[in-house]
């Protein structure tokens, strides 16, 4: 493989594009820092495909990234190899308003070959080609310019390898039939409903016992002030206000902003500032959460009951027993609110009751929850005993 030197110039991105552009696949990583910032600040963008590798400056002056993002998110021919993509999906999408796809995530591949949840790029390199990574440089400040010949070299290591590993990874997957299991995930990741940041669906991320119409209203009005005014200044949402303050602000609204001097988490100065009188504004604005914008009471927690709880338990047992039979992981099959779902008694709209879940997992958990199976030890393993006929057949 070539690896090319650290491209800072518009005319060296185009020649690099021009190599790389009728690949079937090329592996994509992104080096940025987002401690102190709302908006991700990109650093570098590290490509790769079989045959030529680089590093991309994207704070080189004047460089033109068009080309490559272009090829990102255009070209539907060549399929885009992340590990553990999310966040360097979502740098894409703030600056294109699309996301890379085709797409796939090894770290979500590595899922259906029985590795853990979420590997991590050290891991994954070391169970498939015997390298252990120089982790040295992963904590470095990406933003400070110049970079060193160490730093590049660790950024480009990261797509040199998975690109040697995505095929030896997708030729597994094609050997167990397990490819088309990923499909859905994948597709998940690519839509960019998850990058679209809807001020106004903001309040649905922030957690809060109430259900009560105005206290949620308020809840909406506060986390979209706060989504403005982190985008505005360019800071984590955090350092605006904390969800927990925002929550109890929502619960208990100060009558005035002289109230927000005694608020947890606010300082005093919020009673007179300009920040807090928005707070106020947005707080006064506030409409109760009309009937279509309620979320819907999930079918846990008090609603599932004792005996409800002990069946999810076993579920959760059935799974593990299971995914080790497979060797996959866990949460590819099913999410511990579809368990507790089958067991309050749902069987509609759960994942795991339709498709390739349904055939591994699901009819057996439905034949535990309605009393067709058992468990039994058999030669010190926990393992599945029929007590009566299984139920064959998709429900769906």
């Amino acid at each position: 493989m070539q690896v090319h030197p650290l491209i800072e110039s518009s005319a060296a991105l185009q020649q690099f594009v021009a190599l790389i552009k009728d690949s079937d696949f090329i592996a994509v990583d992104t080096e940025f820092m987002r401690e102190n910032t709302f908006w991700p600040e990109l650093c570098l963008i590290q490509v790769a495909n079989s045959d030529h590798a680089a590093a991309i400056d994207p704070m080189a002056p004047g460089i033109e990234l068009k080309p490559l993002l272009d090829l990102l998110v255009d070209n539907e021919e060549v399929l885009k190899v992340f590990h553990a993509g999310g966040q360097d999906v979502e740098i894409i999408y703030n600056l294109t308003g699309k996301t890379p796809h085709p797409i796939f995530d090894t770290q979500i591949g590595q899922m259906a070959l029985g590795q853990a949840e979420q590997v991590g790029y050290s891991n994954l390199v070391e169970a498939w080609l015997g390298i252990a990574l120089d982790k040295g440089a992963r904590f470095t400040d990406w933003s400070r310019r110049p970079l060193d010949k160490r730093q590049i070299d660790y950024a480009i290591g990261d797509v040199t390898h998975l690109a040697k590993i995505f095929p030896m990874m997708l030729k597994k997957l094609v050997k167990t039939g397990r490819g088309h299991w990923l499909d859905e995930e994948m597709e998940k990741l690519a839509d960019p409903a998850n990058y679209n940041l809807d001020p106004d669906r903001a309040w649905q991320r922030i957690k809060i016992p109430s259900r009560k119409p105005d206290v949620l209203g308020r809840l909406k009005a506060l986390a979209a002030w706060r989504e403005r005014e982190a985008r505005n200044k360019n800071l984590p949402r955090g350092r605006i206000v904390k969800d927990e303050t925002l929550a109890d602000l929502a619960a208990h609204p100060p009558k005035d902003q002289d109230g927000l001097g005694r608020v947890r988490g606010l300082s005093a100065t919020w009673k007179s500032n300009d920040i807090g009188a928005r707070l106020i504004e947005a707080l006064t604005g506030a409409q109760p959460l009309s009937k279509e914008d309620m979320p819907d009471r999930a079918p846990r927690g008090p609603g599932l009951g004792k005996e409800g709880a002990l069946v999810a338990d076993l579920l959760k047992l059935l799974l593990k027993i299971r995914s080790r039979e497979l060797n996959v992981a866990a949460r590819l099959i099913a999410r511990s609110d579809d368990l507790e779902a089958l067991a309050a008694g749902r069987r509609d709209g759960i994942a795991m009751m339709q498709g390739w879940r349904y055939d591994v997992f699901g009819h057996a958990a439905l034949d535990l929850v309605e009393g067709r199976v058992g468990f039994a030890v058999k030669h010190g393993k926990m393992v599945m005993s029929e007590i009566e006929p299984s139920v064959a057949a998709d429900p769906t």
